[in-house]
């Protein structure tokens, strides 16, 4: 089972990190390949989306939720015959990431398009607004030392 992810924002240098890690993820098949995330806040839900090409949603993708923490399992079984030549790729997917404070884990979709899983969840309503506090002063007045 892979790590939970902290969510936060990503500069240029972790994408730079995973894209120079990409062509060594064969060479840790202890750890599975990596599912590449991207998330964001809109209309109200907090929105993830996986890259998964080559799967079959109906059978090969599983998403859980537990304690805050979302799960996405994917295996892809691809075959390409022609004539005497074969060609296979073939693999598990597993990544989890820590859901934000406040999302409504009752209300969750998923939907799969064209290689994409979009996972979306209801975010709280309840916002905590800020108030104002008054600077007082003081009364007396620091006395002089003579």
């Amino acid at each position: 089972m892979s790590t939970p992810v902290r969510r936060e924002p990503r500069g240029f240098l972790p994408d730079l990190i995973d894209w120079l890690e990409a062509p060594l993820a064969g060479l840790r098949p202890a750890l599975g390949q990596a599912i590449r995330f991207e998330d964001y806040v809109l209309d109200g839900r907090y929105v993830l989306r996986a890259e998964l090409p080559g799967v079959d949603p109906d059978k090969d993708v599983e998403i859980t939720l537990a304690g805050g923490i979302l799960t996405i399992r994917a295996e892809r079984h691809h075959e390409d015959k022609d004539g005497h030549r074969t060609e296979f790729r073939y693999g598990s997917f597993t990544r989890s990431i820590a859901l934000p404070p406040g999302t409504d884990e009752k209300d969750i979709k998923a939907v799969y398009d064209q290689g994409i899983l979009e996972v979306s969840v209801k975010l709280a309503e309840n916002k905590q607004e800020g108030r104002r506090i008054l600077v007082g002063t003081t009364t007396e007045k620091p006395q002089k030392k003579s």
